[in-house]
């Protein structure tokens, strides 16, 4: 994994989320994630950066759990012809099934999308009793 890709990434995910100033970017201490040029498109955007401790895995346990469930639920059933097609794969996983569909019981047994807009009703209704 490049710099040059996550910074992809990064850019991709916050011109389809416009994500609040503030929002908490957690990473592993990755080289890509240190970065200079992904480091700055973090700060321009208003993210706050967050990284795991030296030698603590634990601190970025739940993004290592995703990456075993994406493996475990999609990957290892594919054998892909090119690069477009694995991304076409992965995509459909992650946008269609696992933040539309798929319930996680950290989030109360509802999708992620599903806990994204309950927390948004929820902080609308918080600023209008205000």
């Amino acid at each position: 994994m490049t710099k040059e890709l996550t910074g992809k990434a990064l850019f991709m995910a916050l011109r389809s989320q416009r994500p609040p100033a503030g929002l908490i970017h957690h990473s592993d201490r990755g080289s890509q994630y240190c970065a200079y040029d992904y480091r700055v498109i973090q700060e321009q955007s208003g993210l706050k950066t967050s990284m795991s401790r030296k030698g603590h895995c634990y601190d970025n346990a739940p993004m290592e759990s995703f990456w075993g469930t994406l493996k475990n639920e999609s990957l290892s059933h594919y054998r892909f012809n090119n690069r477009d097609e694995a991304i076409s794969v992965i995509r459909e996983y992650i946008e269609i099934f696992y933040n539309r569909q798929r319930r996680h019981s950290r989030l109360g047994n509802i999708s992620p999308a599903a806990f994204r807009e309950k927390y948004h009703q929820m902080t609308a209704q918080k600023k209008n009793k205000w």
